[in-house]
């Protein structure tokens, strides 16, 4: 049957010398092909003071196909709502982008890292250089789980319209909400054995009504009708999961790397760090909730030096994808990923004809 293959082609960007608005890192980028089949990344550009805004960058290829550079060719959105912005700096951050068929336009999820922290927030465009600001995506309850006014982060858009606990057809969200005390850092504090609140610890798929005259989400309406997709489970993931990049249509069903933390010795001490690795995940393409396939070791984990040391030592962090249609192999992606929160690597994903036994 196969297995999932995974190689690393090397760094395609790292902070350019001299630039005010790298100093502090390039990384966790989205992927997109555009309408002139170029693709582009828009990675995370960190100034002083974790100010961070959002660039694009158009990927260049070698005569094997092979992402190889970048042309920067500015910026996409830089803080500036009110929920972007603190006294003491502000962010746009991590943003993962999807071509959503229905709506006929690119959707950006992106963190805004604003006066009261970390915030799903949402952006759309017709041509991937000019951006709109939608604004913060806001959810209802959910039981005894209140969403709104948590902190929320490693979000993306599904490229079509998904079924929701109804059986209506709408926008499909994939999001981790941070409650109190479930944060990796919380965790590692508590220096015991760790439960996981299955509830309040796991990747969630919400759900939005969309207007069909505008194509943006319904007036008034809310992400709703959440369920549960995964909560950590292998020690390489004990801490926390989150979303990676965005869900893509494969031959297995929706395709997602993910990222899983958990605690790593440091060397020479008695302590611990956090280590991202990542896995992957095929979801049902029907019932998307429905996982037919999850990674119990890491395709990815901390191995190369740029990836063991950087302003965040032994981080992988996975956010773009692209589909190698464009040289006829629909079975090969390229994976974008942030390194040690400083640059970004890129590596070659193959994957199998059917899902390993």
């Amino acid at each position: 049957m196969g297995e999932f293959k995974l190689q690393r082609l090397g760094i395609i960007m790292k902070p350019e010398d001299g630039d005010a608005m790298e100093i502090e890192g390039v990384l966790n980028p989205a992927a997109i092909r555009g309408k002139d089949g170029h693709l582009y990344l828009f990675p995370r550009m960190v100034a002083k003071g974790n100010f961070s805004r959002i660039g694009i960058a158009r990927v260049i290829f070698n005569d094997a196909g092979d992402p190889v550079d970048v042309e920067r060719l500015g910026i996409a959105l830089q803080p500036e709502a009110d929920y972007e912005l603190r006294p003491d700096g502000g962010g746009c951050e991590d943003p993962r982008i999807t071509f959503v068929e229905p709506l006929n336009h690119y959707v950006m999820n992106y963190v805004a890292f604003g006066p009261n922290g970390p915030r799903i927030a949402i952006a759309r465009s017709n041509d991937l250089i000019n951006w709109e600001r939608v604004g913060l995506a806001r959810f209802t309850h959910y039981e005894n789980i209140k969403f709104e006014g948590v902190d929320d982060k490693d979000s993306c858009t599904f490229p079509l319209l998904i079924k929701n606990p109804n059986n209506h057809d709408e926008m499909g969200l994939l999001h981790r909400p941070i409650f109190p005390g479930t944060s990796p850092e919380e965790i590692k504090a508590k220096h015991g054995h760790h439960e996981t609140d299955r509830e309040c610890e796991s990747i969630w798929i919400s759900y939005c009504r969309f207007d069909t005259a505008t194509h943006l989400p319904a007036k008034g309406a809310s992400f709703t009708s959440h369920e549960r997709l995964a909560a950590p489970e292998a020690d390489w993931e004990k801490l926390k999961i989150g979303c990676g990049t965005p869900p893509i249509m494969t031959d297995l069903g929706w395709m997602i790397l993910y990222h899983g933390v958990s605690e790593i010795p440091v060397p020479n001490s008695e302590k611990t760090q956090l280590c991202y690795s990542a896995g992957i995940m095929i979801l049902d393409r029907e019932e998307p909730t429905n996982i037919l396939y999850r990674s119990a070791e890491p395709i990815m984990k901390p191995d190369l030096p740029e990836e063991r040391v950087g302003l965040i030592a032994d981080v992988v962090f996975p956010t773009g994808i692209d589909r190698r249609d464009d040289i006829g192999m629909p079975n090969r992606f390229d994976i974008y990923y942030g390194m040690a929160d400083d640059r970004i690597g890129v590596a070659r994903l193959d994957i199998p004809d059917k899902l390993p036994g």
